[in-house]
């Protein structure tokens, strides 16, 4: 099953993506609310599409996951999008992220190993 693996991968850096095209998309918005304003803030931002198309390509390619591969296997493996969100919170918005964290996502990585053996 090591073929799931680099499919996973990818499926998760699509992921973490869409939210890291997501914050900065939200960042440039104005704040809520029912009027064009607001709307065209929303549709007219190019990070949203962006947002939008990583989650659409992530979308397809976990089809063709769950088509191909167990379930047991492979929805346990959406976990690595974690640590991919995670570095890219500190690459990105320059987030503070603490230790334990960090041991957290070694955890998520030995856990996956696991599940790929």
């Amino acid at each position: 099953m090591w073929k799931l693996l680099p499919l996973s991968l990818l499926q998760c850096i699509l992921l973490a993506a869409g939210q890291v095209w997501l914050k900065f998309a939200l960042q440039k918005m104005l704040p809520f609310g029912w009027n064009r304003a607001f709307w065209w803030s929303l549709f007219g931002n190019w990070q949203f599409a962006a947002c939008g198309l990583c989650f659409g390509a992530g979308s397809l390619l976990w089809m063709y996951i769950l088509k191909n591969f167990p379930l047991s296997m492979a929805y346990p493996l959406l976990s690595l999008s974690y640590v991919i969100a995670m570095f890219s919170a500190v690459l990105f918005f320059h987030e503070t992220v603490p230790f334990h964290r960090w041991v957290g996502c070694l955890l998520i990585m030995a856990g996956c190993i696991l599940i790929v053996k």
